[in-house]
């Protein structure tokens, strides 16, 4: 993929940024009264804000999803009143790719388990560009038995590309960590709630995201490829990829609509990185109303709720077929 589509769009707004910045720095300090200037500045700057971000289309939501800047699940995880990272498989390694543990959320223990990008190229090295290997969601899948055993709400944070699909991984059994995974949350006796904070791509993001509420940013995206991916597939040409992200309806709209994402949380004009505090906390907020509500539910309760849930999920017609030839 070539540059960032936000990112390119982005540069002669903060150029506009640091021009209003430096006005008002000298308007403090110089006898002259630029107020006029400045206002008439910050007025061309919101009218290009809603120009550029105020209606965006499939593709440049998936640019969106993938801005450098976008919150990551540790800038919500650090947020907590308290973090203690737990770490390992307990067969192979630790995936950094996967970070988790016990945490409290306004006063409440929960067990919290998120994809985990890097911010800058060593970072991402390390973290595998946010794709987990097969320990990753082995990890996954210990720590959602331990919140079981344990009776902790589960809170997982959706952002990947997908599962690491390197020949390591397939070695490993890469698709058997994450139906394990699938297996363990379907089944887990406790209250969990999903959002989809960035990229949601495949199975990778499948595995953490079977919940009893599932949440998704404004801006973020979800689907069972990516669009270049899916480009590849069906015209064997990635150049397609913004065809295939207005057909793959992944955008938060439309899951909302087919009833597979249960909220949406708003983001500011302009994208989620452009406030990330704000961001974050109302973020926090809506998990913490979805736990709240689901822990008033017996386990069974939840199981039942959980089933309907998914088997509601997608629609089919049948059609009646004239047999060739007529009768």
């Amino acid at each position: 993929m070539s540059g960032n589509l936000i990112v390119e769009r982005e540069r002669g707004l903060l150029e506009l940024e640091r021009r209003i910045s430096e006005l008002r720095a000298a308007n403090a300090t110089q006898p002259v009264d630029m107020s006029s200037e400045i206002a008439a500045l910050e007025a061309k700057y919101q009218q290009i804000l809603h120009e550029v971000f105020g209606t965006l289309s499939p593709w440049e939501k998936v640019h969106m999803a993938r801005h450098p800047g976008r919150p990551t699940s540790l800038d919500y995880i650090s947020a907590l009143e308290r973090f203690d990272e737990l770490h390992g498989d307990r067969q192979f390694r630790d995936d950094p790719a996967i970070v988790g543990g016990f945490a409290l959320m306004s006063g409440r223990a929960i067990v919290t388990i998120g994809q985990q990008r890097g911010r800058d190229t060593k970072e991402n090295l390390r973290r595998n560009f946010g794709m987990p290997a097969p320990e990753g969601y082995r990890k996954v899948r210990r720590l959602a038995h331990v919140a079981s055993r344990l009776n902790l709400p589960i809170v997982t944070f959706v952002d990947t590309k997908g599962a690491d699909p390197g020949i390591s991984s397939e070695e490993h059994a890469q698709s058997e960590a994450i139906a394990m995974c699938l297996h363990e949350f379907s089944t887990a006796r406790v209250p969990i709630v999903a959002t989809v904070i960035g990229e949601g791509g495949s199975g990778g993001a499948l595995a953490l995201a079977i919940a009893d509420s599932v949440l998704m940013l404004e801006h973020s995206t979800y689907s069972v490829a990516s669009p270049e991916g899916c480009a590849a597939i069906l015209w064997s040409d990635a150049s397609k990829a913004e065809e295939a992200a207005s057909r793959l309806k992944l955008t938060a709209g439309d899951l909302h609509d087919f009833g597979i994402v249960d909220e949406i949380v708003p983001e500011p004009l302009g994208g989620a990185h452009r406030d990330v505090a704000a961001v974050v906390g109302r973020t926090l907020s809506a998990i913490e109303m979805s736990v709240t509500r689901l822990s008033a539910l017996s386990p069974e309760e939840l199981l039942e709720e959980r089933y309907r849930k998914y088997r509601r999920l997608g629609t089919w017609h049948a059609e009646r077929m004239e047999p060739i030839g007529g009768r």
